[in-house]
């Protein structure tokens, strides 16, 4: 009985040990700046503080889904942003502000995945080498310079507004997360992204058509950088050629942390929301305790191997 126990605790360790290290975090950081850190306006500016990140982190769960990986998601999230910012300011509709962009990001993923399966490039390889072409355009187009002049108040509406108190943006993020939960857990979709990631040359057997299925993973990937770049040009009320590549690391951060929880070693949707809503505690709270970056920077790493190395751990 003993010996049962002792499994249930680790199993329990393993499934939630990173949830029960958030609530940790968020008791600790309340304990020591109660006034800042635990009250509810600091709640609603963490929720909108990690949208573009839960965003952005939820396409790189897809294609980490497949075994693959987008270097290019931080470039794209830039482009996305001066794409649609350049839109707004030449008086383009609304929908067409956020739409072409959305569209012209799911094009490029389209072809990031189709040179990874018909041309059997490594993915990293393909993907930085995309990242690093967007990038170079995406200079070219603004001409390295950040826009900000004539952004009519429509293109800020998302960003910028509150439907009862909560950031529009708190909505967004967490109709992202729902929609592509609900697609990885209950669609053939889904079902087939896992089995390309846990056995690609079964699942081709199986009929799976590989080369689609990765492509549209990619493309969707792709899409959801942009939308983080279009809605973080659009809280800002701006936006420059590298204001998106930021996000590239902290996303697979907070991929990597998804994959300490609920499903042990596989990406998953609500994993990937938790790691993400973590590395944005940490950011928060560090900053309301007068932390320096460089040492956010430190800690947020430490913290990020040490749960990637306990849930090995809880494995054995």
């Amino acid at each position: 009985m003993k010996e049962k126990g002792k499994l249930n605790w680790l199993q329990l360790l393993r499934v939630y040990g990173t949830v029960i290290a958030a609530i940790l975090i968020i008791i600790g950081f309340s304990v020591l700046s109660p006034a800042s850190f635990a009250t509810w306006d600091n709640a609603v500016n963490i929720s909108r503080q990690i949208s573009f990140l839960v965003i952005i982190a939820v396409g790189a769960t897809l294609v980490m889904a497949i075994g693959e990986f987008d270097l290019s998601v931080g470039a794209m999230a830039s482009l996305g942003g001066v794409f649609s910012a350049k839109l707004a300011v030449q008086g383009s509709s609304f929908w067409a502000v956020f739409l072409i962009p959305l569209g012209v990001a799911f094009a490029i993923g389209f072809i990031n995945g189709w040179i990874v399966t018909r041309f059997r490039v490594l993915s990293f390889i393909t993907t930085m080498a995309m990242g690093t072409i967007l990038g170079g355009f995406t200079f070219w187009f603004t001409g390295g310079t950040t826009i900000f002049e004539n952004i009519p108040e429509s293109f800020r509406y998302l960003g910028q507004s509150e439907w009862l108190g909560i950031p529009v943006l708190s909505f967004v993020m967490i109709l992202v997360t729902v929609i592509f939960w609900f697609v990885m857990a209950n669609t053939a979709f889904g079902r087939r992204l896992y089995a390309l990631g846990g056995n690609e040359a079964a699942s081709r057997i199986a009929g799976i058509n590989v080369h689609a299925n990765k492509n549209l993973a990619f493309a969707i990937c792709a899409a959801l950088a942009a939308l983080a770049g279009i809605l973080m040009a659009s809280r800002l009320g701006s936006a420059h050629p590298t204001g998106g590549n930021g996000l590239f690391l902290p996303a697979y951060a907070a991929a990597f942390l998804g994959m300490t929880t609920f499903k042990e070693g596989v990406p998953n949707i609500w994993g990937t929301f938790v790691g993400a809503a973590i590395i944005g505690i940490l950011a928060n709270g560090l900053t309301i305790l007068e932390v320096p970056t460089f040492m956010q920077d430190v800690i947020t790493g430490v913290i990020v191997i040490s749960a990637v190395i306990l849930q090995k751990l809880g494995r054995r």
